[in-house]
């Protein structure tokens, strides 16, 4: 749960950062508080819609990763439908955020992995040298 409510946190926090950048460089000088509420709302939704994803067990990493970005997609498009998001966004930028979003998931993911198998290898030498015992 802890975990969960951090990846919420970070993502919210990313999609903020991205919001402001955003706002900068169409050179908008107020950004409005209720998008930046609709941006925790969408995160909320995601990372449940995640979660209830991840109780189901899917050995296959790739159909995983493609239903992960197609919750994604579906938050973001209902969004976009109901509160017009995307209509000031030229397409180019869309493409630039989404490459930098996806590039900061995959380090995001490659660095929890690392640390997780750190543990697995640490657990691993202690059972063996236990059995050399």
């Amino acid at each position: 749960m802890k975990k969960s409510i951090i990846y919420l946190l970070l993502s919210t926090g990313l999609s903020t950062v991205g919001l402001v950048l955003f706002y900068v460089i169409i050179r908008e000088e107020n950004i409005p508080i209720q998008t930046a509420l609709q941006l925790l709302g969408a995160n909320i939704l995601i990372h449940l819609g995640l979660n209830i994803r991840g109780r189901f067990e899917i050995r296959s990493p790739m159909i995983e990763s493609i239903l992960d970005n197609t919750i994604i997609i579906i938050v973001l498009l209902i969004f976009r439908l109901v509160f017009g998001w995307f209509e000031k966004v030229p397409v180019w930028l869309l493409i630039i955020s989404v490459i930098v979003l996806y590039i900061i998931t995959i380090f995001i993911t490659s660095s929890v992995i690392k640390k997780d198998i750190e543990v697995v290898n640490k657990l691993l030498d202690e059972q063996n040298q236990e059995n050399k015992l």
